[in-house]
């Protein structure tokens, strides 16, 4: 892909957020996509938002799970960027139509105390730089379409990426924990919709470790010249499958003594 196609996927993109629609698939638009002309099309759809006042909080991270990786065939993670009006409130109600397929997943949740950054990042280094862990909830959605209708051929990583990583929202709860003082691995959730439980899960269902996560961000941030600043919050991957949340969706998490996050779906 050129720097133009770029350009324009990540136009392209930006206005089927803002219409609430989905294109097509861009691995099918551009059957030579690379995972570098994924990331370079969210870069372009960062720039254009940062240009229209938005702000970035943080990133996401995705595909951390055996069982994710395997139904795209792939064995890495992706990512994607927080930015300021993806952030909600514990409990909020999500106004209907702000999404266009919305699903949740349950992740631990890393405020950043110290910037992040370089290719030998170590899992003592993401530790040190952690201010605290917290219990969340991601809001996935996807303004690319899941499946092309005409042929049925699905979505793929460099759709995923370019999508920002399918990210669209974060929620986070209340409790807030020292990283050292809890074994991540073996925090979970127990996550249900309309009080019947939908997803169970451990965190060391992300790459073994959560924090193996952040030490996979770091290192990839640095290939593109970027780095995790102080003050962000980082989503370390899910550790569930995904669950839809339809209209009049109520979610909650509840991930034990670590904490609870609660949403709805007008």
């Amino acid at each position: 892909m050129s720097p133009e196609d770029h350009a324009r996927a990540a136009r392209d993109l930006l206005e089927a957020e803002r219409r609430g629609t989905q294109i097509g698939l861009l691995s099918r638009r551009y059957p030579g996509m690379t995972m570098d002309d994924a990331y370079a099309v969210q870069s372009a759809l960062m720039a254009a938002k940062l240009a229209e006042g938005r702000r970035v909080i943080g990133w996401k991270i995705g595909l951390t799970s055996k069982a994710m990786q395997d139904a795209l065939k792939i064995d890495t993670p992706d990512s994607g960027v927080l930015f300021d009006d993806m952030a909600f409130d514990d409990g909020v109600t999500i106004p209907a139509g702000r999404f266009i397929q919305p699903r949740i997943e349950a992740e631990i949740a890393f405020v950043m105390k110290a910037p992040l950054g370089g290719a030998d990042v170590t899992r003592a280094a993401v530790l040190a730089a952690t201010g605290s862990v917290a219990p969340a909830l991601e809001i996935l959605d996807t303004r690319i379409l899941r499946a092309d209708p005409a042929t049925g051929q699905t979505r793929v990583i460099t759709d995923t990426i370019s999508d920002n990583a399918a990210n669209a929202g974060i929620v986070l709860g209340d409790a807030r924990h020292d990283p050292e003082a809890v074994d991540l691995r073996w925090v979970g959730a127990v996550v249900s919709r309309n009080d019947e439980v939908e997803e169970t899960g451990l965190g060391a269902g992300v790459l073994n470790d959560p924090v193996e996560g952040i030490v996979w961000l770091a290192r990839r941030m640095e290939q593109y010249g970027q780095r995790i600043e102080a003050g962000q919050v980082i989503l370390s991957g899910s550790f569930i499958r995904p669950v839809e949340c339809p209209s009049g969706s109520r979610i909650h998490a509840d991930f034990g003594g670590f904490g609870s996050v609660d949403l709805r779906f007008a």
